[in-house]
């Protein structure tokens, strides 16, 4: 296999998306179009053909004929496709229409999913679900080990001495820097800063050189760019639309930026929030500062949206529908997405609380109108100067009219004015609930409010003048909220460990897991809080910790006891993200352009059209900085992403998948990238004054692993590049090596 056919073999082998996804999509988008278009005469009530379609083994058993209605993950050779597309020798369904192009799509896309079909709407179990552990108040938790000093530990220490088990050792000074440095800045450590925090050790104490080590790491303007990317994927970040029209996000970067700044400057987290859901209504103090919070309102209009469905209502609503489920799920942890057609089936979520929350977002203006092509609302950031010199020269322009050579001239020096996605108020509207999630059969209207297993049935009402999503960041970041400092900190564990303190880390519902360790989230959350909602302190409070320190080392008796290490009795080791594999092999040919901030699209205007159903590409990877700032195109992922599990950006993702798949090491010795990296890696090296080739080997090492070779490895790459020279040459030869190093598991997991 050469290089150039290894994007074709990496699309072959994309992982399938979460069984989760493919759930939603049939609550939401599948089981309504069924039940709007077939029901009536494939229902409970009448089964036209002895065909049912209101049940999972109804569908499955087919009509009088047997012939399978589906065959899953082939779309095109599904029975029910070809009916609905209307194809020749087959019956056509609905024999009163044919359903929307994108119907159609949705329909093929569960089909490719596997065709999932859960169970019919059940009511929540017996027990009372409002006494859930993620909805009851915050505890106020003790260390149950005093004499520990951390908390942190204590919590830990007592869980491991319950089940008789012991933690690990502590890591060693070079694997815990390389830890400490990819996790806050997505980068290995230099060769020099792993010796200055080995000299450092060795002349205060290991704690206090660690402890700098954290600080130093958390003011590096690479932190916000790594935790950044973090909140990007619960954020669902896009650079392109995605579904039907996949048209340019050309202003998006503008809150990628927003992110990035607002974590390096350790931004409250709940002004962090109230900023994304309410940025728009809240005050601001100059005109820098209410552009600022104009960009972080991106938040709620970067979502995929049907830009071309004829029916506008259903557009609407399914816009609606995208926001609620992804505030829901980024900030709460909840799916209140699943209420949109019935009353939740596990969590205590109405369909009414779902239409109270929906009168929110109605009563918001993320749409400049419906009408095909769909255009979303962009909000002008431009700067009081900026407006002031745009109206000179549109006002000479309509002066010089009897000129038009001049006319035109001016007009094209009017600059065309800064805007960012984001949001406004609308009219402030309350909604009906709507049958089986159908604008078409409404039923009651719902006052614009709060899901009442929360808020309560007292709560105040929303303001008649708004739309309430001030209201809505304000709940959301009240300290009192059983929900919110749970979440984001269980998120910032999972990053730092791989694993969450609950590890359905987007769930924290009925359905989703139990804490490992309850008192432990409840004490971090508190004190989260307590620091004034800081992340950069919350970093500290963790990485400072023995548990954070401890080394990946392998215990027989705990690995029995406890496999999945959920008490945890050691680090779990850790294989890097797509971003941070790609920016290591640039970094370490010192090759990264640590260029910051702006537009990802070259060359492409805000809405034109990328990667569409002509399959014509415009989009670039042809940039040296980091992976941040690459474009990230829906339907149309980078291959090195796909490659290495970065997660769908139609969809809020706090917990990236980790595969292997042979395509992996194909990479790494056939790709480009790889192959540019070791050539300058190895140019490095020979430029290095003073170093015979064992000293190259030495930094070689250093770079790729941040650890000295053993005596062996020394040799045996010696021997390597002498055996590669005679016939490749020197700088071909130490290319050759340095490209087997980088390619080594040891480069792309943490210890």
């Amino acid at each position: 296999m050469n290089r150039h056919s290894l994007p074709l073999v990496v699309a072959l082998l994309v992982v399938p998306a979460a069984r989760a996804q493919d759930t939603r999509h049939f609550e939401t988008r599948v089981r309504p179009l069924l039940a709007e278009n077939c029901f009536k005469c494939h229902g409970p009530d009448r089964q036209r053909g002895d065909l049912r379609l209101d049940t999972a083994d109804g569908f499955k058993k087919g009509g009088g004929s047997g012939t399978p209605l589906v065959t899953p993950a082939r779309p095109d050779d599904s029975l029910l496709l070809r009916a609905v597309r209307h194809a020749d020798g087959v019956e056509k369904m609905p024999p009163e229409g044919k359903l929307t192009a994108a119907q159609v799509a949705d329909l093929a896309a569960w089909v490719k999913a596997g065709a999932p079909y859960p169970a019919s709407v059940a009511k929540a179990p017996a027990a009372d679900p409002a006494k859930h552990w993620a909805f009851l108040p915050l505890q106020q938790a003790r260390n149950p080990k005093p004499e520990i000093h951390n908390p942190i530990d204590g919590f830990v220490l007592a869980k491991l001495a319950a089940a008789g088990l012991t933690p690990a050792p502590p890591a060693d000074a070079r694997a815990l820097i390389r830890r400490a440095t990819f996790d806050l800045t997505g980068l290995p450590p230099t060769p020099d800063e792993i010796d200055a925090f080995l000299r450092d050790s060795a002349r205060r104490t290991p704690d206090a050189a660690f402890e700098a080590v954290v600080d130093r790491l958390l003011a590096s303007p690479a932190y916000g760019e790594r935790w950044g990317r973090h909140w990007l994927d619960v954020a669902r970040y896009a650079d392109s639309n995605g579904l039907d029209e996949n048209v340019a996000h050309g202003t998006a970067w503008r809150y990628r930026d927003y992110v990035v700044r607002s974590l390096n400057a350790d931004k409250p987290y709940d002004q962090f929030l109230r900023e994304q859901l309410a940025g728009d209504l809240l005050p601001a103090a100059d005109p820098a500062a209410r552009a600022e919070r104009l960009v972080a309102t991106g938040f709620l209009a970067l979502g995929p949206k049907v830009l071309a469905e004829p029916d506008e209502k259903r557009m609407e609503l399914d816009i609606v529908d995208e926001q609620i489920d992804t505030v829901g799920r980024a900030v709460l942890g909840m799916t209140f997405g699943c209420a949109r057609c019935h009353d939740h089936k596990f969590d205590p979520i109405e369909q009414a609380d779902y239409y109270g929350l929906a009168g929110v977002f109605v009563s918001t203006r993320t749409m400049e109108h419906f009408k095909k092509v769909a255009r979303w609302h962009e909000n002008s950031i431009a700067t009081p100067a900026e407006q002031r010199a745009k109206a000179q020269i549109d006002a000479a322009g309509a002066v010089v009219k009897s000129l038009p050579a001049a006319a035109a001239a001016l007009a094209a020096a009017s600059p065309d004015l800064p805007t960012a996605m984001g949001v406004a108020d609308g009219t402030p509207t309350d909604v009906r609930v709507l049958r089986r999630g159908n604008h078409l059969t409404p039923a009651d209207v719902v006052p614009r409010r709060f899901p009442l297993v929360f808020a309560g049935a007292g709560q105040p009402a929303l303001p008649k003048g708004q739309s309430g999503r001030l209201e809505l960041a304000a709940w959301l970041t009240d300290p009192r909220h059983p929900l919110t400092a749970r979440v984001i900190v269980n998120r910032v564990w999972r990053w730092h460990f791989g694993k969450g303190l609950v590890r359905s880390v987007d769930n924290f519902g009925l359905t989703g897991d139990a804490p490992t360790h309850p008192e432990l989230l409840d004490y971090l959350a508190a004190g989260f809080t307590a620091d004034g909602w800081s992340l950069k302190r919350l970093h500290r409070r963790i990485m400072l910790s023995a548990t954070y320190r401890m080394s990946t080392a392998h215990d027989a008796k705990a690995a029995t006891a406890d496999p999945d290490n959920r008490l945890l009795w050691r680090a779990n080791p850790r294989r890097l993200e797509a971003e941070a594999i790609r920016d290591s092999l640039l970094a370490v040919g010192g090759l990264l352009d640590r260029t910051a901030g702006g537009p990802a699209l070259a060359g492409v205007k805000n809405r034109d059209y990328l990667f569409d159903h002509t399959s014509k590409d415009r989009t670039s990877y042809a940039s040296d900085r980091r992976s941040l700032y690459l474009p990230v195109i829906r339907n149309n992922l980078y291959d090195v992403f796909q490659l290495f599990d970065a997660p769908d950006p139609a969809v809020p993702t706090g917990d990236r998948a980790t595969t292997t798949v042979p395509t992996q090491a194909l990479f790494f010795l056939n790709s480009d990238l790889s192959a540019r990296a070791a050539d300058a890696l190895a140019g490095r090296l020979l430029a290095a004054p003073g170093l015979d080739d064992a000293g190259r080997v030495r930094l070689l090492f250093e770079f790729a692993y941040s650890r000295p070779p053993t005596t062996a490895e020394t040799a045996r790459v010696v021997a390597g590049v002498a055996a590669f020279e005679a016939d490749a040459g020197r700088r071909a030869a130490w290319a050759a090596v340095c490209q087997a190093v980088l390619a080594g598991n040891e480069f792309i997991h943490l210890n």
